[in-house]
């Protein structure tokens, strides 16, 4: 009889559900949520009722004032009136992983935005705000990353793991390089993060730059200009929570993310609305505390890699500007992109004297070495005199090694255009910049 009445009372207790704790909205100052309750951590996400709307709106919690919740929305804000109701979920946001994501185009909540329908059930739900592993576990780089792209494999050799900026400024070919290496780089899966895109920019880059064959082990996270800026700042975590679950898996991915500037520029819309003080050039300190994070998230891990490429916008193509200085600072390597070589129809448009990777040295064998060394100095040569050439002023025979700089010139300048569609293998790359530098000595 007491066994009985035991296993009675234990059902009832287990179908009796918790009690709610439920807030309101106190307040609502251009883009943050202002609520009294409930009771919630850093980070959580909560529902507002919406009065008169049959879905509720979400909401996470990124401070707090004077006793109360200051929300920002992953939502418009249209129709929230004070004394709306405000829900804890008790736990971050969650976003999908898995295989089923693959060939996808995806919110930053793991919503498809791609109208091919749900994702299918067997995808694993994990939280998007995830720990930067740590630095005792994580392997040396010591295998080259192979891009495709002559003048990134050949100039600013990357590894399996490395975390490379594309520094430019707009309108130069930042999407379509990243198109190319995410195209032809050898990779097993490839999670793209487009953040503040144009809405239009989204389907180029599928068909365009991408193509339907790399789309087919690709997944990409989206989050553009006219969202919230607290969607284009978790886009950056969604990208970084689905390339370090495959990453677990022992995958090699690459991540690429568009970019850094437009994440840094929503960061600063949180920061300066939750009351952040501003500091270098208006951006709060959040900014500088964020970048880090999203960043350190690559890298070789156990038996696994993510190998990154970062877009960072530079303002007025000054890229000594405090994002693009930080971000510098973290990377592993840089390439700049130039206006003028753009403007040429140099393309990529990569100025190979102002790129670097720190770890080329020790991925590239002695002769690739060499060859670079010859190749850098055939272009500073050339750029040093290149306004007393042009204006005619220099007669060849004058100057031994302007002579053989002004002969090899033009072919470096033709190995290191490439189409958006022709892919070089490293062996091949090393093998035509060893045929064009060949007769030059240093």
């Amino acid at each position: 009889m007491t066994d009985l009445y035991l296993e009675k009372l234990k059902r009832s207790v287990r179908s009796v559900q918790p009690p709610r704790l439920v807030g309101s909205v106190s307040k609502v100052v251009g883009l943050m949520l202002e609520s009294q309750g409930p009771p919630a951590a850093l980070g959580e996400a909560c529902w507002v009722t919406v009065s008169g709307h049959n879905a509720p709106r979400l909401t996470e919690v990124v401070g707090f004032r004077d006793g109360k919740i200051l929300l920002m929305p992953w939502e418009g804000l249209e129709g929230v009136a004070e004394g709306d109701p405000v829900e804890s979920t008790g736990a971050p946001p969650m976003m999908p992983v898995g295989n089923g994501v693959l060939g996808r185009i995806l919110d930053p909540l793991g919503r498809p935005i791609d109208d091919l329908g749900a994702l299918p059930a067997l995808c694993e739900m994990m939280p998007m705000l995830r720990a930067v592993p740590s630095p005792t576990r994580r392997p040396r780089i010591d295998q080259v990353f192979e891009t495709g792209v002559r003048a990134i494999d050949a100039f600013a050799t990357c590894g399996i793991g490395q975390r490379l900026g594309l520094f430019a400024g707009s309108g130069v070919g930042k999407s379509t390089l990243l198109g190319m290496v995410c195209r032809h780089a050898v990779s097993d899966i490839n999670v793209v993060a487009l953040i503040g895109e144009r809405g239009r920019e989204v389907l180029e880059f599928v068909q365009r730059d991408l193509g339907a064959e790399a789309l087919k082990k690709t997944v990409l996270v989206v989050a553009t200009s006219d969202q919230p800026a607290l969607v284009r700042v978790k886009a950056a975590f969604a990208a970084n929570t689905i390339a370090s679950h495959f990453r677990a898996q022992g995958k090699h991915v690459l991540l690429m993310m568009d970019s850094l500037t437009r994440l840094a520029m929503a960061q600063r819309e949180i920061g300066l609305a939750i009351g952040e003080p501003p500091a270098t050039r208006g951006y709060p300190p959040s900014v500088f505390g964020l970048l880090p994070v999203v960043l350190e998230q690559a890298g070789r891990h156990d038996n696994g890699a993510m190998t990154a490429f970062y877009t960072v916008l530079t303002e007025g193509d000054d890229w000594n500007d405090p994002i693009s200085d930080c971000a510098r600072s973290i990377l592993d390597g840089h390439m700049l992109l130039s206006r003028r070589l753009a403007a040429e129809n140099h393309y990529p448009a990569i100025e190979i004297l102002e790129s670097l990777s720190r770890l080329q040295s020790d991925l590239i064998s002695r002769d690739h070495f060499n060859l670079v060394g010859k190749g850098r100095h055939t272009l500073a040569v050339q750029r040093q005199y290149r306004e007393l050439i042009e204006i005619g002023a220099y007669t060849p025979g004058h100057n031994t090694e302007l002579d053989v700089a002004l002969k090899t010139y033009p072919h470096l300048v033709q190995f290191l255009k490439q189409p958006v569609e022709e892919r070089s293998t490293l062996k091949e790359t090393i093998q035509k910049l060893q045929t064009i530098l060949s007769p030059v000595k240093n």
